[in-house]
């Protein structure tokens, strides 16, 4: 508007960004509960050198450990992280290497004077172990050798670039691979998603089995259900809607089902759900058992998160700092290590199962 008249008036049309601007106003408010609370520029992203991006990922993944009363703390030791590391250049996935090695530090009390020392006992998130095995490349002036040692634990880096380390990738085997397991005739679109994220492509392909394509379902719906009484249309192909409506959502029985009563086009129909909020009074009631942290032959886990991926079973042999257990949390990855030699004994945690810092995962005999 401000160069209107003038030689380089821009041509756009303002009826028309406005609209574009009502619509995201309308829209926002459907995706409320994914903002991060960040609701204006800060100074932080500066001050801090963290990236903007980062910046408002960074509180909710640090709420997630329990650290939301050290927000500040977090910051303060995101900077102090970059300067230990010699001020890299911050993008993905170096910028989450910081940030995952600031609230790791924050929640053991280390600091920049300490870790070599203190960090000899303890796992380090996966995102270090990749930045300090060369896998996210070699930054200028290298890396710091004392704490490479410490984070690495004995794991040979590397020095050359990791792409060269890459097998070529065969979209055939990737497209039998899909056929086979998902019964999908994939399309190099579908190959290439694959090639790039097998985990996450898995996980989407193994929700549309479960589900089915919700793909053509309103937003708001999807993320909230719907109301009894409450009406939706859903276009499953051009020209073909279906008109849903919640009848009634039933009582739940001892076993933690319910029967919901729902119309299609006018026909009604009833399905018997799970209720995923129910639990059952015994394990209610039952209570978490932490890990002694003065018994080196018990395995606590070392951040709160969900177990991934569980790389032993009872009764293997296992050395001192061979990995364990994988959790995850808020994309933070972090292995746990065996602390001695011994037998695995006593697993008590299964995958995909929710730990709390300190919970007992297993036992060493």
């Amino acid at each position: 508007a401000a160069l209107e008249n003038t030689s380089r008036a821009t041509k756009l049309n303002l009826d028309d960004i406005q609209e574009i601007a009502d619509y995201w106003s309308d829209i926002r408010p459907i995706y409320s509960q994914f903002e991060s609370g960040l609701k204006s520029g800060t100074a932080d992203v500066y001050k801090y050198e963290i990236p903007g991006g980062q910046y408002s990922n960074l509180k909710p993944q640090v709420d997630s450990f329990g650290l939301g009363h050290k927000f500040k703390e977090v910051k303060e030791m995101y900077k102090a992280v970059n300067e230990m590391l010699g001020n890299i250049v911050k993008v993905t996935p170096s910028s989450k290497l910081v940030g995952d090695l600031a609230i790791f530090m924050v929640k053991n009390d280390l600091t920049p004077d300490n870790i070599v020392e203190k960090g000899k006992d303890l796992a380090f998130p996966d995102s270090a172990i990749a930045y300090f095995e060369g896998m996210m490349g070699q930054p200028v002036g290298g890396f710091p050798q004392d704490l490479q040692k410490v984070v690495l634990k004995g794991i040979k880096p590397i020095n050359c670039r990791p792409g060269e380390l890459l097998e070529p990738v065969d979209f055939g085997n990737i497209r039998q691979l899909l056929e086979e397991k998902h019964g999908l005739k994939a399309t190099m679109q579908e190959a290439l998603s694959y090639a790039l994220y097998p985990k996450v492509y898995e996980e989407y392909l193994n929700f549309k089995k479960t589900y089915g394509d919700l793909s053509r379902v309103n937003s708001p719906v999807f993320f909230d259900g719907m109301s009894e009484g409450e009406v939706c249309e859903v276009e499953v192909e051009e020209g073909k809607v279906f008109i849903v409506k919640l009848v009634s959502v039933g009582k739940l029985d001892k076993d933690g089902f319910r029967t919901i009563r729902f119309e299609v086009n006018g026909n009604q129909r009833e399905i018997t759900l799970l209720d995923k909020t129910y639990i059952k009074t015994d394990e209610a009631t039952t209570s978490t058992i932490m890990a002694n942290p003065e018994n080196k032959n018990e395995v606590g886990a070392s951040i709160p998160g969900t177990v991934t991926k569980l790389l032993v079973k009872n009764g293997d042999q296992v050395k001192a700092g061979q990995s364990l257990i994988i959790i995850e949390a808020m994309k933070m990855e972090s292995q746990i290590v065996a602390p001695v030699d011994g037998k695995v004994s006593g697993i008590v945690v299964k995958e995909e199962q929710q730990v709390k810092n300190g919970e007992l995962l297993m036992k060493i005999e």
